[in-house]
């Protein structure tokens, strides 16, 4: 095991723990480390933003990041929890495979997955990545973006991966439109020339949208006359775990 990375996280650990602000001699002293150690521990989780240093009192402290990382873990849990029996009838319907996706930078994270019990099927797995713009999953999450994240996005680029990938800023931007005015995403081949996908939003109990559920399969199956009737199956099962992944509204 790497020792530096031990020691990094056990110093780490001690700050998210602390009520108040430490210093490195009390750190120390608490870790049972030396000083100097401590010290370039510290810089290095400094420059990472997992702490933050008061320039007043030579104090550290754990930011906000390790909070978010934290939050962002208990969505996913919930989200994934919420979710699994709506995948179950989701699949049940569509004898498709079914994605829940979450967005990480301009990828989506596939959190969670059912395989479609037919012989051909759309790979995928769970923990796996692929370019946002490029999956219906993705565009579900991307079309109710805040403005300026939309467009951070946009300008990191739309690379090319199939012969169907949207690369042309105005024409995504259109595309994600279209997504706003139906309520669902589609995938015609974007990411993988014959795999074709449909997802829709899943949103928190704000009303913001912090994932989406999909299905996707072979473009032999996902024929466009299609679309409509398993676009239905989808908005229905994503709608259904907002609901559920939502906590009750205590009374007034």
């Amino acid at each position: 095991m790497n020792n530096t990375l031990v020691k990094g996280l056990q110093v780490l650990e001690a700050l998210a723990r602390s009520e108040r602000p430490l210093g490195v001699s009390e750190l120390a002293l608490m870790l049972d480390m030396g000083k100097s150690n401590v010290h370039r521990l510290l810089q290095a989780l400094v420059e990472l933003r997992y702490v933050v240093k008061d320039e007043t009192t030579s104090e550290y402290s754990a930011s906000l990041k390790v909070w978010e990382l934290g939050n962002r873990l208990s969505l996913r849990l919930a989200v994934r929890h919420a979710a699994q029996t709506r995948m179950t009838e989701l699949l049940l319907a569509t004898r498709e495979s079914v994605h829940l996706s979450v967005l990480e930078g301009y990828e989506v994270l596939y959190v969670h997955k059912l395989d479609s019990p037919e012989p051909v099927r759309a790979y995928s797995e769970i923990g796996g990545r692929a370019p946002a713009h490029c999956v219906a999953t993705g565009k579900a999450i991307l079309a109710w973006q805040p403005e300026a994240a939309l467009e951070n996005f946009i300008a990191h680029g739309l690379a090319g991966h199939s012969e169907n990938t949207i690369t042309d800023p105005d024409d995504f931007r259109r595309e994600l439109e279209r997504v706003r005015n139906l309520g669902y995403a589609v995938n015609r081949g974007e990411w993988r020339d014959s795999v074709w996908g449909i997802a829709s939003p899943i949103r928190d109990s704000t009303g913001a949208v912090v994932a989406a559920l999909g299905v996707s399969g072979p473009s032999s199956r996902l024929k466009p006359g299609l679309i409509k009737s398993l676009a239905a199956h989808v908005i229905e099962a994503a709608d259904a775990v907002s609901l559920d992944a939502s906590p009750p509204h205590e009374p007034a």
